[in-house]
C-alpha cells in the first residue's frame, strides 16, 4: 500500500500541473487520477486474495501441525491419504519403506504392490477398513501386512470427510518362528518315529517267525533297547530345551564353582572314553572359579561338549578340557571352558549351523553314536540363559574346538 498511495501522491501532483500551466480540463484531470489509482490498487487487492487463501489451507485441520506429528510418532510406517490417494503426511519409517512416496502425489505411484494398490482402492469406494498381506522384495525378502483404515476429519465449513491412514507392519519375524515351529515339529517327529517303527517291527518279529529263536530274540532285545535308550535320550533333550527356553530372560544370580563341576562331568564319562579308548586330560586352576551360574545346566552342557568330543573326535585318541581367563571383545572379563580333539575336524560349511536343531555333519554317524541333533543347540540356549557365548573352531583333519564363555563375577566391592 505504500507503493500505491506513492504512484497517486506522484500522479496528483503531475495532473495538477498539467491543469494549471496546461491546456489539461480539470474533468479529464480527474478521470485520469481515478484511473491511475485503479491501476494501482487492483495488484494489492489481488495479494490479498491470494494471502486470505493461504491461510485457509493453513487453517485445514487435516494439513494441521497436530495431526503431522501424530503421523510421525507412530512406530510403524504410516501414511495419511486424502480421498483422492494423494499423500497429505508420512513418516521416516515410510519414507525409509517406500522411498518414492512424496507429499501431495498419489501413492498409488510410489506403491506398486498390486495388493497395495486392490485394498487402497476398495478403501476408498467402501470406506471400509481393508488388509492386505504382500512379499516385499526389496532390499530383502520380508513379509509386510498393510492396514487401511478411513479417518473421518472434520472440514472447514462444519462437515466431514474421509481420509484414509495407511499403517505397515513387518511380520517376517512372526513368519520365521512359523516356519521354525514348523521345522521343528517336522524333525522332532521324525527322530521318534524312526526308533518307534523299530520297535514296533522287531515287536512284531519276535512275536512271530523269532518267537522260538533264542539268537534272534537276543539281538533283537538288544537292537530294541539301543533305540528305546535313543528314544529317550530325545525325548530328555526336548524337555531340556523347552525348560531352558521358558527361562532364557531369566539369568541365573547363584554363584557357582566351575572347577568341581568340569571334574564330575569328566569323571561320569570315564567309562565312555574307555570304551573309545580316549584319554581326558584335564587342566584346571587349583583356585575356585564362580560364575552366576544354574548347577544342573551347567552340568548337562559340560556333559554335552565332553560327549561329542570323545564320540567324534575319538580318532584323535585324546580329548583337552581346560579353563582359562581371558578379555572378551568389548574388553569384559570372562572365563573360557575349552573342549579340544583331535580327531577328523569339522568342514568350514557346517560351522555356522551346528548349533540348529537336529543339524548333523553326518546323519549315519550321529545315529550310529547315538546323538539326538539338539546337544548343541542345547550348548547354545543355556549359555545364552547365561548371558554367555560359544565359539566354534575346527581345521579338517586337525580337531576341533569348542569353547563356552561366561561372563566372569566382579568381586564385591569393599565397603
Amino acid at each position: 500500500m505504500r507503493h500505491s498511495a506513492i504512484i497517486l501522491l506522484a500522479a496528483g501532483l503531475a495532473l495538477a500541473v498539467l491543469v494549471v500551466f496546461g491546456d489539461l480540463a480539470v474533468v479529464r484531470a480527474v478521470a485520469a487520477f481515478i484511473c491511475i489509482g485503479a491501476a494501482a490498487l487492483v495488484p494489492w487487492r489481488l495479494h490479498d486474495v491470494a494471502a486470505s487463501r493461504d491461510e485457509v489451507r493453513v487453517a485445514n485441520p487435516v494439513e494441521a501441525a497436530a495431526v503431522a506429528a501424530v503421523v510421525a510418532g507412530m512406530p510403524d510406517p504410516a501414511v495419511l491419504l486424502d480421498r483422492a490417494g494423494r499423500v497429505l503426511h508420512l513418516n521416516a519409517a515410510a519414507a525409509q519403506l517406500a522411498p518414492a512416496l512424496r507429499k501431495n502425489e498419489l501413492a498409488q505411484f510410489a506403491l506398486r504392490s498390486p495388493e497395495i494398490i486392490t485394498a487402497l482402492r476398495e478403501a476408498i469406494a467402501t470406506s471400509e477398513i481393508r488388509r492386505a498381506t504382500y512379499l516385499d522384495h526389496v532390499p530383502v525378502d520380508r513379509w509386510m501386512e498393510l492396514t487401511i483404515t478411513p479417518v473421518p476429519v472434520p472440514t472447514l465449513f462444519g462437515g466431514s470427510d474421509k481420509c484414509m491412514l495407511m499403517t505397515f507392519h513387518d511380520q517376517t519375524p512372526l513368519r520365521r518362528v512359523e516356519e521354525m515351529r514348523a521345522d521343528f515339529v517336522a524333525n522332532a517327529s521324525h527322530e521318534l518315529r524312526t526308533p518307534l517303527a523299530a520297535l514296533s517291527g522287531f515287536i512284531d518279529t519276535l512275536q512271530g517267525p523269532a518267537k522260538d529263536d533264542v539268537k534272534a530274540r537276543e539281538r533283537f532285545l538288544g537292537i530294541m533297547h539301543n533305540q528305546a535308550t535313543r528314544m529317550a535320550r530325545l525325548i530328555d533333550d526336548l524337555l531340556s530345551l523347552s525348560r531352558v527356553e521358558l527361562s532364557a530372560h531369566v539369568r541365573p544370580d547363584t554363584l557357582v564353582d566351575l572347577v568341581p563341576i568340569i571334574r564330575q562331568v569328566a569323571d561320569g564319562l570315564e567309562p565312555l572314553a574307555r570304551e573309545r579308548q580316549v584319554t581326558i586330560d584335564i587342566e584346571l586352576p587349583d583356585t575356585p572359579v564362580s560364575i552366576a551360574g544354574d548347577r544342573e545346566e551347567l552340568l548337562r552342557l559340560f556333559e554335552n561338549l565332553i560327549e561329542n568330543a570323545l564320540k567324534y573326535g575319538a580318532s584323535g585318541g585324546k580329548v583337552v578340557v581346560s579353563l582359562s581367563q581371558a578379555l572378551s571383545g568389548e574388553g569384559a572379563p570372562e572365563v573360557r571352558v575349552m573342549v579340544r580333539d583331535f580327531g577328523p575336524g569339522i568342514a568350514p560349511e557346517h560351522l555356522p549351523r551346528l548349533t540348529e536343531r537336529f543339524y548333523r555333519v553326518d546323519v549315519g554317524d550321529s545315529r550310529a553314536q547315538g546323538g539326538t541333533g539338539l546337544g548343541l543347540s542345547l550348548v547354545k540356549h543355556i549359555l545364552n540363559r547365561h548371558r554367555g557365548r560359544l565359539l566354534i573352531e575346527s581345521v579338517p583333519k586337525q580337531g576341533a574346538t569348542f569353547t563356552a564363555a561366561f561372563p566372569q563375577v566382579r568381586p564385591p566391592e569393599a565397603t
